[in-house]
């Protein structure tokens, strides 16, 4: 049977290292965790659940990724953050693929948790991934914060069924505060390439997110929730081209 490492990057994830590594104790051969000096119990719960413990300082997102993409031991690589963990269903279709794989990447839709409530709207469903991959055949890329796994190689991915589960905001605090977080890093990373923002952008962008994510993606369908991630979702669009353009400006973000 083909052998697989489960690689994995964490900062301060002791309340979801242990859910994510045990819904993949029985398809891993190898447990990889990069770490980027956590000051809570995240290494001695992984280590405690046997994972192989890296500590990495993190220069983004995407370089701390293909960081563990690199370091992995075995050719086949599932590719997760801590806060996911694998449904029944996807870890049984991963049990069949690995016997034999026939493709070099395998896509998969993921599902979030949001404080309790699963999302199955909003433009965050079935959001497909491509995670389960072969060495050399795919790369980690997209703009920090937002990586995207991509294949390197001009072919197809299979699909397999079932949902990886995505346990990400636990209270509306928690969105709001990462919001801001990620909108700093993304109208760094948008600067840096060369993209600019303009009046006309920070008050158009937020209200077509908002539009789309809940008339077109049917927000709505996830009651309050959904109203609420939407309006957040608006508010990420208001930050980024707001922040994107007080660099321009060159003032400190």
């Amino acid at each position: 049977m083909n052998k697989l490492t489960v690689a994995i990057i964490t900062y301060n994830e002791e309340n979801n290292i242990e859910r994510c590594i045990t819904s993949v104790k029985e398809i891993a051969d190898e447990v990889l965790v990069v770490d980027s000096f956590s000051t809570d119990k995240t290494e001695e719960i992984a280590t405690r659940l046997g994972a192989r413990f890296v500590k990495n300082p993190f220069a983004g997102h995407i370089e701390q990724k293909n960081f563990a993409l690199d370091l992995s031991t075995h050719d086949y690589v599932l590719s997760l953050d801590a806060d996911e963990a694998l449904s029944p269903e996807l870890l049984a279709q991963i049990k069949i693929v690995k016997k034999n794989f026939n493709m070099n990447g395998y896509r998969f839709n993921r599902l979030t948790n949001y404080n309790g409530h699963w999302v199955r709207h909003c433009g965050w469903y079935p959001d497909t991934k491509l995670r389960l991959i072969k060495k050399g055949k795919a790369r980690w890329g997209g703009e920090n914060p937002h990586d995207i796994l991509q294949m390197t190689v001009n072919e197809g991915t299979g699909f397999l069924n079932g949902d990886l589960l995505h346990y990400s905001y636990d209270s509306i605090t928690a969105h709001v505060t990462q919001t801001n977080k990620f909108t700093t890093i993304a109208a760094h990373a948008a600067f840096k390439q060369g993209k600019r923002s303009s009046v006309f952008k920070i008050v158009t962008r937020p209200v077509f997110k908002f539009f789309r994510d809940y008339f077109i993606k049917g927000g709505f369908l996830d009651g309050r929730y959904g109203f609420i991630i939407c309006c957040i979702n608006s508010l990420y669009a208001l930050l980024k081209y707001s922040k994107l353009h007080e660099l321009q400006l060159g003032k400190k973000i």
